[in-house]
């Protein structure tokens, strides 16, 4: 009898230590993922920015040093610097235009700065911040082109788009007869257009500027055709970080570095 009491005391010390340590298991699991997962600017250590690497002047992967540059990322750690005290904190995964909101619903990224125009359909989607930079759509084409304008696009001149961008339904919209040829990103594009797989290449006349700056033998022409105001999209219902975001910009506004950065990219154009 001693022998059976005593196995049975073991037992249910052992069994109440698996319990413990089952407990303590699942609070610190639940405690990484609170962690790991609440990247939003509340009481994370950092913000990650879906940007884009290959649009000069916004963002741009530097081949030599491997760091990401342009207006964007400068943009983007001063907002973190404001909300969070350390440029630093601003963390930056590659987007493209047909990537950047799957990424941000699945919460591989807490926000997009990626030359991302505010519409109507988006909103649906996500959640924009007040606009941080008016751009309007434009052509690219190489110098003495025959193609001056818009009204000058047929069903003879292709053009060159990227896909997921609200270029390709602008410029089926306004040259209907025009065929459009789509690339995964604007690097893609822009070497189509150089091995002249199109009369020209349509975004956002600020991305066109980019790609003329590296190659002058080519030029933006027509003027704008739409007004295409670029907005930071955080996640719907991100309320917290997108009021975060929102008040920080209102900040780098006010204090002057916001121009700073803007003369930085864009003078000269």
């Amino acid at each position: 009898m001693f022998k059976t009491k005593k196995f049975f005391k073991f037992a249910v010390l052992a069994l109440m230590s698996v319990f413990f340590l089952a407990a303590c298991g699942t609070d610190d699991e639940g405690s990484k993922g609170a962690t790991s997962g609440d990247s939003t600017g509340g009481d994370s250590d950092k913000i990650v920015f879906g940007v884009k690497f290959d649009t000069k002047l916004f963002g741009l992967k530097n081949p030599t040093s491997g760091e990401v540059e342009g207006f964007d990322i400068d943009i983007a750690k001063l907002l973190a610097k404001e909300i969070l005290g350390d440029e630093n904190k601003a963390e930056f995964v590659e987007v493209t235009s047909k990537t950047r909101i799957p990424l941000l619903n699945k919460g591989d990224i807490d926000a997009i700065i990626a030359t991302m125009t505010i519409t109507e359909d988006r909103k649906k989607e996500v959640d924009f911040t007040e606009v941080y930079f008016e751009a309007g759509q434009s052509l690219l084409v190489k110098k003495g082109s025959p193609v001056q304008s818009i009204d000058d696009l047929t069903k003879d001149t292709t053009v060159l788009a990227v896909k997921g961008s609200t270029s390709t339904d602008n410029i089926r919209a306004a040259a209907p007869n025009a065929p459009v040829l789509e690339f995964e990103n604007y690097a893609e594009a822009f070497t189509a257009l150089k091995a002249g797989k199109g009369e020209a290449l349509t975004t956002d006349n600020s991305i066109l500027m980019g790609m003329a700056s590296e190659d002058d033998s080519f030029e933006l022409v027509g003027g704008t055709f739409t007004d295409e105001p670029y907005g930071i999209a955080v996640k719907k219902g991100n309320t917290e970080l997108l009021d975060k975001l929102n008040k920080a910009l209102k900040t780098i506004h006010s204090n002057g570095e916001f121009d700073k950065v803007y003369d930085k990219w864009f003078e000269g154009f």
